[in-house]
Order: structure tokens, then C-alpha cells, then sequence
């Protein structure tokens, strides 16, 4: 039986438009998008089609498309890349303590090899405090990075502000937008880190838009392909399917819209009585991250084996910490072991959200619990 999933924060369903978009370069259309054979040049005007529906997607001017292996690999291109190519008087980067590992421990990093790191705080509800984001922010900072929309808990920063404070302080603002591509508007920054996969695209393709102007040092050297900043054959059936569930994305966006919130009315109907982490305001409502005094998640998890829902971050599972995003908004141990994440999206029905959260309530009954 396959079971009802709610991680769609982890990853997202491939949307059959998009595998669609893929097959024809996995069989006979194979050419390297990089030869100048007659399959190269079709195999780089689909790289050129995908790239074009990726931007339009973006609504983002004055800048391009540099297709990576995911975003991890597009943040890091951009910290260090950023960092790297910097003035000399600019070795500070600040961010936030709720970013995804991606981006702290790329900055952590730059940290201890000649640069000055600063995590700012998040307050109890996973917003930074402006004030203290412009106290930070002087002329000696290179980058700011901050999320756009928190792949924990859902909240949405406020990045618009938080790229003015850095324009006005003459540094370069990064934004993380892998949870945001296609659901809420992207802030105008100067570097922006998206992936296929949490959009209904394939794994092992993500991308990094750059404002044009914006200086680069490589992570990887070799044919200078991606601008001269990304080296390496990219894979034209990935692009592809890149390009087509970000197109399906800017087609449906009011329709996927409207079906969130049905979703996420329904989920916060039948979970009364716990509490949501995070802004219920600023807050991206494809994402339900809950706790409930006394549950054992690990254990939940465990008992409702048909439904897959997360205890926290894919990325930190299997670790045996407390997630960072929960203790960051001052969260007790105990509270951050008490909550669960429930992602849902384009092809979650509402009668599979209803029965799933029945698992879950009848569980969290089993173990005793009141808010149940």
C-alpha cells in the first residue's frame, strides 16, 4: 500500500509534465548540449527552452540562469563565490539562525577561512527582527543571505526589507527561494537559490540566478560552461524537466494556490488544540508544523507507517538533535521532540489529508494525549 504523503517539503511527486519533458533526452535525443554536432546543437536549444521557463518563472530582469547540480550546490556557489570575488574591506556575511544547512554551514565555513560570520536571532514565531538586521549590516559586509520561505516551519521572512537594508549598506543579498519558487513572490535580490525537485521537477538539477554584474569566483573549474562560473556537461533531460514543471508552476500558480489553502483550512480544523510552530501570518500554509505537549514524534512516525510525514528537517534526520529551526525560536527540547511537519501540495486530495490526519489523531491518542 502506498502511503498517503505529507513531506512535501522533503521532496516533491514528479509531475507527469515534466517527466514527459524528459523522455525523448533519455533515449534517442542523448546528444551532449555542448557538441556541435546536429544532437549537441538540439540538445542545447532544449537546455536554451528550459532555461527560458525557468526565467519567466523567476519574473526576475537584469540577470541569468546558472543551471547546478541542486541547491545546495547553487547556495554554495553563491556564498563562496560571492565571498571569493568580494573587496577586500567586505570579509563579513551575515544570516539567519533558521537557514537551511546549506547555507549556514557554507557561511559557518567561510567563518573559520578569513571572513567574519554573524547569525542573527529569530524570535519566537521564526521572523529576524529588522533593527537587528540593520545593526549587522555595515559597510564592511559582503553578502546577506536569508530564506525566502523556511523549509521547517513554513515562515516567510521578510526578504524584500531585508534586501533593501543590504542595497543600502552596498552588499549583495542572497536568497534562498527553494521552498518559495512558484508559491509567493521572490524578493529582489542579487542572487537567488532554486531547485527542480521541491517544484514537481526531477532530482540532482537546481539552478542560481545572478544579477547581472554580480562577480563570481567558480567552485569547479573546467570547460567554463554556465557563464564561465559552472563547469561541467549539464544534462539536457534534467533541464528539461526543470523547465516544464517550473512552466506548469507559472500556469497553475492561482490554481495550486487556492487548493494550499482548502488543505491547510482543513489540516488546522482537524488539529485543534495544537500548536503551530512558527508565524501563522508570514507563513507559507503548505506547510503544518505542529506539536502537542507529551507526543513522542519519533514514535508517532513510527505507529502511522501509512502516511509519510517528517519529525523535522529531511536534511537533519537521522542525527538525534533537536532541529535547529525549532530550538532558533526558543523551542524546548522536549516541545521540538513533541512536533511534527506536515507538507502537503498540488496532488494531495483533501480526502487523503482528512484520513491521514485521522492516523495521526488516533495515535497521538494512543499515546495518551489530551490535545488528541
Amino acid at each position: 500500500m502506498t502511503p498517503i504523503y505529507l513531506d512535501y517539503q522533503a521532496t516533491t511527486p514528479l509531475a507527469p509534465e515534466a517527466r514527459a519533458a524528459m523522455e525523448p533526452w533519455l533515449d534517442e535525443k542523448f546528444g551532449n548540449p555542448h557538441s556541435p554536432h546536429r544532437m549537441g546543437r538540439e540538445a542545447k536549444a532544449a537546455v536554451a527552452v528550459a532555461r527560458d521557463q525557468l526565467s519567466s518563472l523567476l519574473g526576475l530582469r537584469q540577470g541569468h540562469v546558472v543551471f547546478t547540480s541542486g541547491a545546495t550546490e547553487a547556495a554554495n556557489l553563491a556564498l563562496k563565490g560571492a565571498a571569493w570575488a568580494a573587496p577586500a574591506a567586505r570579509r563579513k556575511i551575515v544570516t539567519l539562525a533558521t537557514e537551511h544547512a546549506c547555507v549556514l554551514d557554507t557561511v559557518l565555513w567561510l567563518g573559520s577561512h578569513g571572513f567574519e560570520a554573524e547569525v542573527l536571532p529569530v524570535g519566537r514565531e521564526g521572523l529576524v527582527d529588522l533593527d537587528s538586521v540593520r545593526q549587522s549590516v555595515d559597510d564592511r559586509t559582503a553578502i546577506v543571505a536569508a530564506m525566502l520561505v523556511n523549509n521547517e516551519i513554513g515562515v516567510i521572512q521578510p526578504v524584500a526589507e531585508i534586501g533593501r537594508i543590504a542595497r543600502e549598506a552596498g552588499a549583495l543579498f542572497f536568497c534562498d527561494a527553494v521552498q518559495g519558487l512558484g508559491r509567493t513572490a521572490l524578493p529582489d535580490a542579487d542572487l537567488i537559490a532554486v531547485s527542480a525537485h521541491k517544484l514537481f521537477g526531477p532530482k540532482g538539477i537546481g539552478a542560481l540566478w545572478v544579477r547581472d554584474g554580480v562577480a563570481l569566483e567558480p567552485l569547479m573549474h573546467g570547460g567554463a560552461q554556465e557563464a564561465g562560473i559552472r563547469s561541467g556537461t549539464l544534462s539536457s533531460a534534467l533541464c528539461s524537466g526543470f523547465g516544464a514543471a517550473a512552466a506548469l508552476a507559472q500556469k497553475r500558480y492561482d490554481q495550486d494556490a487556492a487548493h494550499i489553502d482548502r488543505l491547510w483550512s482543513l489540516g488546522t480544523a482537524k488539529l485543534r488544540g495544537w500548536t503551530i510552530n512558527g508565524s501563522t501570518e508570514h507563513r507559507y500554509r503548505g506547510n503544518l508544523n505542529v506539536r502537542a505537549d507529551g507526543l513522542d514524534a519519533a514514535r508517532l512516525i513510527s505507529d502511522v507507517r501509512t502516511v509519510a510525514f517528517s519529525a523535522g528537517s529531511a536534511c537533519a534526520s537521522g542525527s538525534g538533535r533537536p532541529s535547529h529551526v525549532l530550538k532558533a525560536i526558543d523551542l524546548s527540547d522536549a516541545e521540538a521532540r513533541s512536533s511534527i511537519r506536515l507538507g502537503f501540495g498540488r496532488y494531495t486530495t483533501e480526502d487523503e489529508l482528512d484520513r491521514a490526519l485521522d492516523l495521526v489523531l488516533e495515535a497521538a491518542a494512543a499515546q495518551g494525549l489530551k490535545a488528541a
